[in-house]
């Protein structure tokens, strides 16, 4: 399985190496990078989770998706106090930027990619329970550790996202076994490929606004990808370890934990006049870097597993 992601992750990596260059050489622009994104969080992956729920309903997927849910909830329950015990708050460090960024990982961008090629629409029928979770807590938590204020409005919001509507209305035709017809389905398809080679391209994009020379000389930023990429992983790897659920879905979990830091800690910090720059550094270097630590992690929960058994 680390063969696959480390190809599947090469592969994102050649994709948003176009977006770079297409950003250097002024065939997407800023403002249009933005509007692509927009089109992928609001458009492709609502679509790519709503079609992973046009499958013929059986107990196994039920129990799974169930058993992915309460892994997540746990993952996070981890994850949130493991990065304030190890990311202490400094006055002379962005603590809010380097706490978010290690708890809040790429979960739609490169987990649907990731999963996708990992274990098919099955796989990422089970990541939608992730990512259903990711939205509850980063629409709370992650709001609140940003802005520093308790903004209920924004918690709302997430009820009526384009992402929770597809996993709803995805529920109630997977239970109901609602099947759409040929050439609805067939058009939806043809949105949902779209999603790995736009999502990484964008990507691609939005790093090439970072200053890699500088990003180099930057310590902090390695030291958040660390705990991103590896520790808290590797934590969460560990307590699932022991428990007797499908290899499948504590992949799943784990893989989604590990993904690079979330886009949406730049947009955010944009939105609330926090150090814009240093999170997006952080994306940058998160997402280079992953190329690594996925394979790595990904080795790292089949030996745990291996040992536990």
């Amino acid at each position: 399985m680390a063969e696959t992601i480390l190809r599947q992750t090469l592969i994102m990596l050649i994709l948003m190496f176009i977006g770079f260059i297409c950003s250097k050489t002024k065939i997407i622009s800023n403002d249009a990078n933005k509007e692509l994104s927009r089109f992928v969080l609001q458009i492709v992956n609502p679509v790519v989770i709503f079609m992973s729920y046009q499958t013929e309903l059986h107990g196994d997927l039920v129990r799974n998706l169930l058993i992915t849910f309460l892994l997540s909830v746990l993952a996070f329950a981890v994850v949130i106090p493991a990065a304030y015990l190890i990311i202490r708050n400094k006055k002379e460090r962005d603590t809010s930027i380097e706490r978010f960024a290690s708890i809040y990982s790429n979960c739609g961008f490169m987990g649907i990619p990731l999963i996708n090629a990992m274990f098919g629409m099955e796989g990422v029928f089970y990541l939608t329970a992730f990512i259903t979770v990711f939205n509850l807590v980063v629409w709370t938590h992650g709001i609140i550790l940003i802005s520093g204020e308790k903004d209920f409005k924004q918690v709302i919001k997430v009820f009526y996202s384009p992402t929770i509507i597809a996993i709803v209305l995805g529920i109630v035709t997977f239970f109901l076994q609602i099947r759409l017809p040929e050439i609805p389905y067939a058009a939806l398809n043809y949105i949902k490929e779209l999603n790995t080679p736009v999502a990484m391209i964008v990507s691609g994009v939005t790093m090439a606004g970072t200053d890699l020379r500088k990003l180099v000389k930057k310590a902090g930023v390695y030291r958040v990808c660390a705990v991103k990429l590896l520790v808290l992983p590797f934590i969460v790897s560990l307590v699932l370890s022991f428990l007797p659920v499908d290899e499948k879905v504590r992949l799943i979990v784990v893989v989604a934990s590990a993904a690079p830091p979330a886009a949406m800690c730049t947009l955010l910090s944009l939105k609330y006049g926090k150090n814009s720059i240093y999170a997006s550094e952080i994306f940058t270097a998160g997402t280079i870097l992953s190329v690594i630590t996925l394979p790595i992690i990904t080795m790292t929960t089949e030996y745990l597993t291996k040992m536990v058994k």
